[in-house]
């Protein structure tokens, strides 16, 4: 199928390059030109595994092309994805505009035939109805610009004959398992009033659901589950809400346990195994970060908001997050007392492993405190120490590697979870310390090897 994806973040770039890679051919729109010059030559903008092979390999076989042009993208494209970005405002809102600014783009480019616009932004509840006003508006304002250009009435009727109907297909993408979550999703979400529509999507998800290029082409098809325009939006915000929340929960568990005297892991593996509560997302540590869970909480708290509900669970799962930030500093006032003048090295500053994201990352806030109470505050990272985005940090020497790290430190704090990080040589590392202390942010490292080695160990709850 021919198909065009619009706005090439984690979202879009991930999409298209996985479409093509199942056969498809895929025209990736953007309008930052150096991006796109970076993108042809197979390069990947962001970090993220398995990426630039499949744009590598999809160039070479001519599934994928990349461009600034955006009328070349709506003309190629049956399918037409808005993938750009919907950053929070101050307010809580979602920014609409750079959506707002595609959807009219497409509407001032079709012509005649059958589209269907794909809305895999993440979107406010009931923005498929606003996308389909925006496109015709679009084809409105170009009907009017052709008439007074004077355009013939052949050329005029072959652009008001344009026909489209708009689907919501939320992502589930995980950063840094993107590529796996595409090939492997837990399911497919499609919304729209258009059994046409649908039926297109469905030809286009067709060697996804079937398993094609799965990690275990034996499961079942992936389920497709079809809802109208409003709930497949809801879907995406109720999916990442409740995960957040599920995070608050052990979190607010762990920090109980920190009192009571119970260890938080184990707790976790003991309500884990109840499968009405499965053991996902039941990691206790310092908080959730990224650009998905708190924008998409704190929309769906503003539209329940503006509809004069009050969610208050949704509510103190992002008051609990906000707090549970702090909690490595609190660790580190407790072992260290006055910060003040003390050295403390960061372990991860990105807010999960495998990505380059700092976006709401943990460490930001840490290190705003930890400079605020007068640290000194270094960091190691695997892909921010190497890809010069540490130039934007402030407030924090970014080193190279961890022995550099480690040297003169009075407390080490694990950040982000990086698997390099089960392998490091602490043993050298802790006789380069002023003091072994080691704040396991993420509950990750091994209590008894790093003890062993003489640090003083500091977990969440434990």
């Amino acid at each position: 199928m021919r198909v065009c994806v619009i706005g090439t973040g984690y979202v879009g770039l991930v999409t298209g390059a996985c479409l093509a890679q199942i056969g498809h051919d895929v025209i990736c729109v953007d309008n930052n030109e150096e991006k796109v010059k970076t993108m042809k030559a197979g390069r990947s903008p962001i970090y993220e595994p398995g990426l630039s092979e499949i744009m590598t390999s999809c160039i070479e076989s001519g599934h994928i092309e990349f461009t600034t042009d955006l009328e070349a993208g709506v003309n190629h494209g049956d399918i037409l994805f808005i993938a750009v970005g919907t950053p929070p405002l101050p307010t809580g809102e979602s920014d609409t505009r750079y959506v707002e600014a595609v959807a009219r783009g497409i509407g001032a480019h079709l012509k005649e035939g059958y589209k269907v616009i794909v809305n895999k932004s993440t979107v406010p509840i009931g923005s498929g109805d606003w996308v389909r006003s925006i496109v015709l508006d679009g084809i409105a304002e170009r009907e009017k610009a052709l008439v007074s250009a004077g355009t013939s009435g052949e050329e005029l009727v072959e652009h008001i004959e344009a026909e489209f109907d708009v689907v919501s297909n939320p992502e589930f993408l995980r950063e840094g398992s993107a590529v796996y979550d595409t090939f492997n999703p837990d399911r497919i979400v499609l919304g729209s009033n258009s059994s046409r529509a649908i039926e297109m999507m469905k030809e286009l998800y067709d060697p996804i659901v079937k398993r094609v290029l799965a990690e275990d082409k034996e499961l079942p098809p992936v389920p497709v589950v079809v809802t109208d325009l409003c709930s497949a939006e809801m879907i995406k915000y109720a999916a990442n809400s409740f995960l957040a929340t599920k995070i608050s929960f052990i979190n607010e568990v762990a920090n109980i346990c920190d009192r009571v005297g119970a260890d938080v892991t184990q707790v976790a593996k003991g309500i884990g195994l109840d499968s009405r509560i499965g053991t996902k997302f039941l990691q206790a540590g310092i908080g959730w970060g990224g650009s998905c869970f708190p924008k998409d909480v704190s929309a769906l708290v503003h539209t329940s908001d503006d509809y004069g509900y009050d969610a208050q669970l949704l509510k103190a799962a992002v008051e609990v997050n906000k707090r549970q930030r702090l909690i490595a500093l609190e660790k580190l006032q407790h072992e260290l007392k006055i910060l003040k003048g003390k050295t403390v090295g960061l372990l991860g500053l990105t807010f999960k492993p495998d990505t380059d994201d700092m976006r709401d990352a943990p460490s930001l806030l840490l290190i705003e405190n930890l400079n605020r109470l007068g640290a000194k505050v270094k960091a190691y990272d695997p892909i921010v120490s190497q890809s010069g985005l540490s130039s934007g940090l402030s407030g924090v020497y970014v080193e190279t590697d961890t022995e550099r790290l480690a040297e003169g430190c009075d407390a080490l704090v694990l950040v982000t979870d990086w698997q390099q990080f089960l392998s490091l040589d602490y043993a050298k590392m802790a006789k380069a310390m002023n003091t072994p202390i080691m704040v396991d942010g993420r509950n990750f490292l091994d209590r008894e090897k790093l003890e062993s080695l003489g640090f003083r160990y500091v977990g969440v709850g434990r």
